[in-house]
């Protein structure tokens, strides 16, 4: 099942006079968004090792949205309840887990240690030791992306890692 995005008005007017200020990278992902094709085609087509994370900050900004899904063979599917963002948090269980707490807490920090080494990432990696529970791990996700992304090999393995840790965050 493919998931399709569409352009909103906003959207179409970024396109036409650039004033939301997004990167070129950005910018041509948008482009390329257009009501039909789903999240695997455009992977195909703009190589983007981010891709994933790209849309879900222009859906969360208002850029795009989603327009359907699609089957195996590219036939649209009804969509029969709201989607989360593709960025969403999971739904957090009733009572404090202290497992998953620390399995988030120690995918984070491995990360980054592997990838940007303990110098590279120190400022954050304090931050996430010193974060209580979920809600602050959450606050710190977009920048412990961002310093994944930043190494070569991080943005090879960025939209793995990204969904491995939305399993446990």
């Amino acid at each position: 099942m493919g998931v399709v995005f569409a352009k909103t008005p906003k959207g179409h007017d970024e396109i036409a006079t650039k004033a939301g200020g997004l990167t070129p990278r950005v910018r041509r992902v948008l482009i390329f968004v257009d009501g039909k094709r789903s999240v695997d085609e455009l992977r195909g087509m703009l190589q983007s090792d981010d891709l994933q994370h790209t849309l879900g900050m222009l859906e969360e900004e208002g850029y795009i949205d989603l327009a359907g899904l699609t089957d195996k063979v590219g036939q649209n599917v009804a969509v029969q309840t709201p989607l989360p963002s593709i960025t969403a948090f999971r739904e957090l269980p009733a009572g404090h887990d202290p497992v998953d707490l620390q399995r988030a807490r120690n995918f984070m920090t491995n990360t980054l240690k592997a990838f940007n080494g303990t110098l590279g990432a120190s400022s954050l990696l304090d931050r996430i030791e010193e974060a209580t529970g979920h809600a602050g791990l959450r606050a710190l996700y977009d920048e412990w992306y961002h310093t994944i992304v930043m190494t070569r090999e991080g943005k090879r393995e960025a939209e793995s890692l990204r969904s491995k840790l939305l399993q446990v965050i």
